[in-house]
């Protein structure tokens, strides 16, 4: 009877541990999700910066324009 006690009681610790470690990971994923959805948010909300031409690029394109005057 003490051994059937034993694993009653160890299966009902052994769920219980479960359910709060289950509870426990469902929350963060959650968590998660919810910080991406505002980082993907924030990302589409905010404009792409203008392409940086570089000075060799300007320069030759000026010197092409004058060319062609």
């Amino acid at each position: 009877g003490s051994f059937i006690q034993k694993v009653i009681d160890f299966l009902i610790v052994a769920f219980v541990v479960f359910m709060i470690v289950r509870s426990i990971n469902k929350l963060r994923d959650r968590m998660d999700a919810k910080k991406k959805a505002e980082e993907a948010a924030k990302a589409a909300a905010t404009p792409a910066p203008a392409p940086v031409v570089p000075e060799d690029i300007v320069l030759l394109k000026e010197i092409r324009d004058l060319l062609k005057k």
